[in-house]
Parts: C-alpha cells; structure tokens; sequence
C-alpha cells in the first residue's frame, strides 16, 4: 500500500510539473495583457446570455428527471430501468454543451489559450476542490465502469438501498427507512461496492429461519418452497433454493428466491416469513428458545 501511494505521489508530482511548465509557456508576463489574449471583450449581452445559459441548463435537468422518471412508471416493466440509466448521459451531454457554449461566449480558443485556461482552472481546482473534483471525475468513470446506475440495490459502506438519483457529485440513495442518502462518487476509489441487481429488475432475497437441531428438515424445507411459490411477488423464471447451515446453537435455513421488481425486496421478505410462520405455527414447528449471540448470526 505504501509503494502504490509512492508511486501515486511520484505520478502526481510530475503531472504537476508538467502542468506548471505549461501554464508558465503559455502566460505572458503582463497580466493585463494575458486577460486581453485569453477572455473575449465582457459585453452586458454576453453576461446575460451566460446567465440564460445556466439557467436552461439546470432547467433541463429537472426536465429530464422529471420526465424520465414520469415515462420510466408507465412503460412496460422491463424498460423502466433503461429509461431511468439514460439520465446520468442526458445529464452530462447538457453539462458539456453548456461550458462548451460558456467557453466560446468569454474565451477566445485558440490552441494557446486553450492550454493556458485548462492548466489554470486545473491548478485552482486542484487546490480549492480537489474532494470535489475527484467526485466529478469518479462520476464520469462509473458511467463506463457502471459499478452502480440507477435503480441498482447498493451497499456502500454501512448504506444500502436503492439508487435513485445520479448527480454530478454523487449518487442519491434511499435506504428501507426512507432516507435520501448522499453518497459522493469517488468513494468508488476506496470503498467496496455491493451491486444487488446490476441493471436488471430482480435482485435475489435471502430470507434466514431458524430451528433447533431435532426439527424435521424435510417438512421445514417443503414449508419454505410452499410459502415462496404461493407469494405473489416472486419471479418463478428464476431459481428458488433453500440452503441449511448448522450452528451451535440450531439449525439455520436460508431461503434464496427472487421477486418480480427488486423495488419489492423487503415487501417480499415479509410475505414470505409470513407465510412461512403460518405454516410452522399450524405444523407446531417451534423456533429454538436459545438466542444466538448477535456476532454469530448471518448478515448473508
């Protein structure tokens, strides 16, 4: 770890001197004099239609969440996600047209110019964001990484929930308690990420049960298939498994199965132990009287 920060640290040194060796090519002397080469002539119109800019900007992208989200409900089921994991492209086309349009109305971009704005704004945003800009630039890797997109269930850190939101800084996630979390983008440089469902539409349950070590296997493992093929929610294209692992304390069953929207993940679960629990209760199945301590539960 501490060759691989050397090496990082040796990497950014260098681009820094090149950056500085650039920007010291490419500024005159006189200040006032490299303002005059660099920045057009600052008209009251040009302010304005800068200011129009950004406004129809940031409009868009309320126009284009808004109206994704809006068609991704009341499109057949298997393309709202394909809808909803276009935003983060529309969102950034929008971005790159509107500094594109900026550039043009302030700087005059010649092949100088162009080197000397781009190494001065590194350099200022190298020092005064840098956490931010690493979050941007995060960002636009995960939209060719796609270690998440929107809709995806994602544990990061302690977070889990659903994506439903991408921004330029970070991803919006809302968690099984409703809430909204904000998770910046370059936690992907350093934090594991768990992806649930990777762009589809069903993400597999794990439902754990437990009993104590003289409890009739067959019938508890019949019981769980029953109450999972019975539940309304579950996808019966895919595989439905149940899994035994002994512990000291009892026996422990994990039901794996998958509901139809992986929107329905906890709605789901419940209805399965519900089911499930009728049915134990009607067989006199009993639960162990033991409590396991609560390091040696499964989390899975």
């Amino acid at each position: 770890m501490i060759k691989q920060r050397l090496i990082v640290l040796e990497v950014a040194s260098f681009g820094i001197t090149l950056l500085s060796q650039s920007i010291a090519l490419a500024q005159p002397d006189d200040p006032e004099e490299f303002s005059e080469q660099i920045l057009t002539e600052i008209t009251f119109g040009k302010v304005l239609y800068g200011i129009f800019a950004i406004l129809i900007a940031y409009g868009s992208f309320y126009i284009i969440q808004s109206l994704a989200n809006w068609i991704s409900e009341r499109v057949p089921r298997r393309f709202r996600l394909v809808i909803k994991q276009s935003i983060p492209f529309w969102k950034g086309l929008i971005l790159l047209i509107t500094i594109a349009y900026l550039l043009n109305l302030f700087v005059r971009l010649s092949e100088t110019n162009v080197v000397a704005v781009t190494g001065t704004v590194a350099v200022a945003l190298g020092f005064a964001f840098k956490d931010y800009v690493s979050s941007i630039i995060a960002g636009a890797i995960a939209l060719f990484e796609a270690p998440y997109r929107v809709g995806d269930r994602v544990r990061i850190e302690d977070h889990y929930g659903e994506v439903v939101g991408y921004g330029l800084r970070g991803i919006q996630v809302k968690t099984p308690d409703d809430n909204l979390v904000t998770i910046p983008h370059n936690k992907t440089w350093t934090e594991p990420i768990s992806n649930a469902n990777s762009g589809e539409l069903e993400a597999q349950v794990a439902t754990d049960f437990y009993f104590s070590h003289d409890v009739d296997v067959e019938k508890v493992i019949r019981i769980l298939y029953q109450a999972d093929y019975s539940s309304r929610y579950t996808q019966l294209k895919l595989p439905i498994a149940v899994v035994m692992e002994e512990k000291f304390w009892g026996t422990q069953f994990k039901l794996r199965s998958y509901p139809i929207d992986a929107r329905d993940e906890f709605v789901y679960k419940t209805d399965l132990i519900r089911r499930a629990k009728a049915a134990f209760a009607y067989e006199n199945i009993s639960y162990p009287k033991m409590i396991p301590p609560a390091d040696m539960m499964d989390k899975g």
